[in-house]
């Protein structure tokens, strides 16, 4: 059983919370100990337990589990950013998502955190240039989670993505760091184009629930689409836009919208 070490919660401060963690939930629910012991307790870091669970969540008789565990630590061990992110993301569904209330909730149950883990694996597979891999990971990613990411999107860190069902993003999509979205939202494109086609959602961002945004539009830093709203043009930044299509109704209610989680029109 890999134990909490002073020295290392301090350089690490996520896994030490996930390892305490992860130790009380299985003294409290020992028919979680096998599941609990081989997704976290087993692994000597972060970065590994991420590995692991990624792979065998999306393993299939086409691509066993071991194989894309070498894939994932490989994904991983070469660029740091990809765990550096997952952290981030884990802290940013603690604190959004009323209904996570432990650090390990996301790495063992959120299928929105497993889906963007996947999806920051396929994008260093699309990075390196194995885009058949990539795509692999992406068709995966879609039937197990009904998260839709192409790989070759641009998505930041402090990712919140709540329910995840039935998110798509395009291929030229880029979002910002610390966004937030809910299920069934989209950042799509409007033809057939094949050049720079998809959303740009800045930083800090709050996408409602069935929002979709489509073409090759900005979406300003800290600003909210309201659940429902199909977004044609620019939005300014720290405005709300609502509506079919979506209109400016008001200021965007406070500095981080993403952070409050405020979907309430007229706040």
């Amino acid at each position: 059983m890999a134990h909490s070490n002073p020295k290392l919660a301090e350089l690490d401060p996520v896994w030490d919370r996930i390892l305490r963690e992860a130790e009380a939930a299985v003294a409290d629910e020992p028919l979680l100990g096998g599941l609990v012991h081989s997704t976290l307790l087993h692994h000597p870091s972060f970065e590994r337990a991420l590995a692991y669970r990624v792979s065998m969540k999306l393993a299939s008789d086409e691509m066993p589990g071991q194989l894309l565990r070498e894939i994932c630590d490989e994904a991983i061990g070469s660029d740091p950013e990809i765990a550096a992110s997952a952290r981030a993301d884990i802290v940013a569904t603690y604190e959004r998502d009323a209904a996570c209330h432990r650090f390990i909730q996301p790495l063992l149950y959120f299928k929105g955190y497993q889906a963007v883990q996947s999806y920051r694996i396929a994008h260093w597979l699309w990075s390196e240039g194995r885009r058949d891999l990539a795509y692999f990971f992406q068709m995966r990613c879609s039937e197990v989670f009904g998260v839709d990411i192409h790989p070759a999107a641009v998505i930041g860190k402090g990712i919140m993505i709540d329910h995840a069902h039935s998110i798509v993003v395009g291929e030229t999509a880029v979002v910002g760091d610390n966004v937030s979205m809910l299920h069934s939202v989209t950042l799509g494109g409007t033809g057939k184009e094949e050049e720079d086609r998809h959303p740009k959602i800045g930083n800090g961002v709050l996408i409602g629930a069935g929002a979709k945004v489509l073409g090759n539009i900005k979406v300003g830093n800290c600003s909210r689409v309201a659940a429902g709203s199909v977004v044609l043009h620019e939005v300014p930044p720290c405005t709300t836009v609502a509506g079919v299509p979506a209109k400016i109704v008001g200021e965007a209610g406070c500095d981080q919208p993403a952070l409050r989680m405020d979907q309430l029109l007229g706040k």
